[in-house]
């Protein structure tokens, strides 16, 4: 793979937009695709509204919005692509039509990463003659925001490619996990459906409201969480004995809590409680509003942790 200088963003929804925005920030030219007459408008105000953030983040230093281009074939907009993200909705049979469309336009020495959250990767190789260069980069939402993206290959995957992906993906100011082994979900929307089952638990048993529970998050793990994840944070919260004095103390009540975790399904009625329920909490802010709060508040715990995140 040679030295990355121009990308290509396939699917020009939420997650491709703001995929575009990332790359260009970081001074990639972008060619996108997307099949609706709407995209390239919508995409374009996607990075105007994005662009302040990622200046204020420090990623706009090599950037240029004006270096995309947009294109109704996939095959045109990876043409001379080093790096394509695949974002198209996550139905197979669009994907394998994408890819079967791309691969022979594709340079030798392209990856392809694949935005998917509920299909895996062997599941969309199927749709590859030669799957060899195509991996999973799994972002969290939002991508220009969110550093995370979790990456994986397999078997059928080239030497060599997973590491250009991660390589990639640290150049544009992300973080990248590798995923080892598929199960559904990877690893993030793992965890966090983990949290909201028994968030949704604590709701329908009467034990808090959704937003007390929403409260108890942001005020209290998730601050901790922002900062590092649950095991080095259970390693410390035994002092000099570490994680193994913690397990000794603490197993008993572990144990006791998990035997308690509720085991559910969203049903109609219970969707209608946290719909309710969310629906008091926002106070009539719409969603816009919301989100541009969510923004603000992750760009400014971003910026405060990043010197001690590079030391």
């Amino acid at each position: 793979m040679t030295d990355v200088n121009h990308t290509a963003v396939l699917g020009a929804g939420v997650i491709g937009a703001s995929w575009t925005a990332l790359f260009l920030a970081s001074g990639y030219s972008v060619s996108v695709f997307d099949v609706s007459d709407a995209a390239e408008a919508q995409v374009r105000n996607y990075v105007e509204q994005a662009w302040p953030v990622l200046k204020e983040l420090g990623l706009t230093e090599r950037g240029n919005p004006d270096r995309v281009s947009f294109h109704k074939s996939p095959a045109e907009a990876v043409d001379g692509a080093h790096f394509v993200q695949e974002s198209v909705p996550e139905r197979l049979n669009i994907k394998h039509e994408l890819f079967a469309a791309i691969e022979p336009a594709l340079a030798p020495d392209a990856v392809v990463a694949s935005s998917a959250s509920g299909l895996t990767l062997s599941e969309m190789q199927a749709g590859w003659k030669n799957p060899g260069r195509f991996v999973l980069g799994h972002p969290f939402n939002p991508p220009h925001l969110i550093p995370l993206v979790e990456v994986m290959g397999n078997e059928r995957t080239a030497d060599g490619v997973v590491t250009l992906a991660e390589r990639f993906y640290a150049s544009a100011g992300k973080v990248t996990i590798r995923v080892n082994r598929e199960v559904p979900g990877h690893v993030a929307n793992r965890l966090q459906a983990a949290v909201w089952r028994e968030a949704i638990h604590l709701m329908k048993t009467g034990v808090a409201s959704v937003e007390d529970v929403d409260k108890a998050m942001w005020a209290g793990p998730g601050l901790r969480w922002a900062a590092m994840g649950p095991t080095m944070l259970f390693h410390l919260g035994a002092g000099e004995g570490g994680l193994a004095a913690f397990c000794q103390r603490y197993t008993d009540s572990f144990n006791r809590w998990w035997d308690d975790l509720g085991v559910l399904h969203l049903d109609p009625e219970t969707s209608a409680k946290l719909v309710d329920g969310v629906t008091e909490e926002a106070q009539g802010k719409p969603v816009s509003d919301l989100s541009n709060r969510r923004d603000a508040l992750i760009t400014a715990t971003l910026k405060a942790m990043a010197p001690l995140r590079a030391r």
